[in-house]
């Protein structure tokens, strides 16, 4: 089951960290950068959550790329809020394993996919 995945787990905690972290954001960036972030962050495990539950590996595989783009799109504006001085925390080591787990998932799923064909 997707909720027993250590990649989902993984992306949870990161994101129960992001709000922690974005509530310590000024208050002007409430409907901007804030928001940007906390979108980022629930989408990561929401798509793999969604590709775990499609029919087709296709499917799966594109809902596994979308959530590797929403990590790489968080890392990048955890970047920018440190870069405007909003935090200290960008998040290296988390970011680095739940991108090494979300490789090995769409790994895995191109494998099963490959084999699913022969």
């Amino acid at each position: 089951m997707y909720r027993d995945l250590k990649v989902i787990e993984k992306s949870n905690e990161l994101c129960c960290s992001v709000y922690a972290l974005t509530r310590r954001f000024p208050r002007e960036e409430i409907f901007g950068l804030t928001s940007q972030i906390r979108r980022a962050a629930v989408s990561i495990s929401s798509n793999i959550a969604e590709g775990c539950g499609r029919g087709s590996y296709r499917d799966q595989l594109r809902f596994f790329y979308m959530a590797r783009g929403s990590l790489c799109e968080l890392e990048t504006q955890l970047r920018i809020a440190f870069m405007l001085g909003y935090t200290r925390e960008v998040f290296p080591e988390e970011i680095t394993i739940i991108m090494k787990l979300l490789n090995g998932l769409i790994r895995s799923t191109k494998r099963r996919a490959k084999a699913a064909i022969s």
